[in-house]
């Protein structure tokens, strides 16, 4: 998975307005899918053709239009022209490396966020692009590839709950957006339970493996960060625009997707802090570690020093050292020997070197 912006050559120099993808392929076959409700009827249907989908967008209901699977540029194309959108719309939803941002045009809301799930299985984050047109009867979804990550929002629409059932596309759009902002705290989440383990880790066998790991969890926060914090610029440019699109009562959710998303951005930064602090923790902990070490060589190395002295001065090879000839020499250098090694400690001890 790509962690940075990156673009291929051919799509320089290319038209703002091109239908051309701009990605990765996720899906091979792209899927439509409707689902066209009121307070009292529910009509969920996939479809095969954009056109089967017109018919919906003069009645008086709210429908949610979701593709799965940007790179059919014709079926881009039917649908710019069939629900009347500028190509420069489509153009930015074909393009996955795109900005979260929000954009307000003549006829629709255009809204492009990062979405992250969490793969339970490999332990992993996948990022896709989730880009929704909200217009007064109409909300388009657009998906890189088919999940279930929207299915509770589903599920609350076919289990008739009033306040998604009688709102229109101005709530669905909050509705999905706020999945998006729950899956960025539920990520940030297991990646903090994981940061705070590592600090028992760390503590009691600071080693390369707990190094390796904060860097690990550093890169993932960074990456966390570089998709939720212009995901929160654009919610607070939405929170505070004044659109026909949006009701004045549908406001304050968005507000409360504000909170939420502030929630998670403090969340990384305190996580952010809590590894650089583990960091520090650890050259400490090992630094301390060679200080220790270093003491005992450095005492080692002092108390062998007039040891070494004593044995170089009855170890040359002098015909005239009278100590040679005394019977009791040998122990009498091996006591001065274990009295200096005696006081030399002593000392050490007092002066709190040891």
């Amino acid at each position: 998975m790509a962690r940075f912006i990156k673009k291929q050559k051919q799509e320089i120099g290319l038209s703002p307005d091109a239908l051309y993808f701009r990605g990765k392929k996720k899906i091979d076959k792209v899927l439509l899918r409707v689902i066209d409700f009121d307070p009292n009827n529910l009509e969920e249907n996939p479809v095969n053709t954009v056109k089967e989908v017109l018919k919906y967008k003069d009645k008086n209901t709210v429908t949610w239009f979701n593709i799965d699977g940007l790179h059919n540029e014709a079926i881009m194309e039917e649908i710019a022209q069939g629900f009347k959108l500028d190509r420069l719309i489509l153009a930015e939803v074909m393009d996955t490396q795109t900005r979260a941002k929000v954009h307000e045009y003549a006829n629709c809301i255009y809204i492009s966020i990062k979405m992250l799930q969490q793969d339970e299985q490999t332990n992993t984050i996948s990022v896709e692009n989730l880009s929704l047109l909200v217009t007064e009867t109409v909300i388009i979804s657009f998906q890189e590839k088919k999940g279930d990550v929207f299915e509770p929002v589903r599920e609350r629409i076919r289990n008739q709950k009033k306040r998604i059932r009688n709102s229109g596309t101005d709530y669905l759009a909050f509705a999905l957006l706020d999945i998006v902002v729950d899956n960025y705290i539920y990520i940030i989440s297991i990646l903090g339970d994981k940061i705070e383990d590592l600090e028992n880790n760390l503590l009691l066998n600071p080693n390369q493996k707990v190094i390796d790991e904060i860097n690990a969890y550093k890169r993932e926060l960074n990456f966390l960060r570089k998709n939720i914090n212009p995901a929160k610029e654009m919610i607070l440019t939405l929170s505070k625009m004044e659109s026909d699109f949006i009701n004045e009562g549908t406001y304050i959710h968005y507000k409360e997707l504000l909170d939420n998303i502030n929630q998670a951005t403090e969340s990384s930064d305190s996580y952010r802090e809590i590894l650089s602090d583990q960091l520090n923790i650890y050259h400490t902990t090992i630094s301390s570690r060679l200080n220790d070490i270093m003491k005992f060589l450095t005492v080692f190395s002092v108390i062998f020093i007039p040891l070494t002295f004593i044995a170089g001065i009855y170890g040359t090879n002098f015909d005239v050292v009278p100590e040679l000839h005394y019977k009791y020499s040998y122990f009498i250098m091996w006591g001065v020997m274990i009295v200096l090694v005696v006081v030399m400690l002593i000392y050490f001890k007092r002066k709190k070197w040891l």
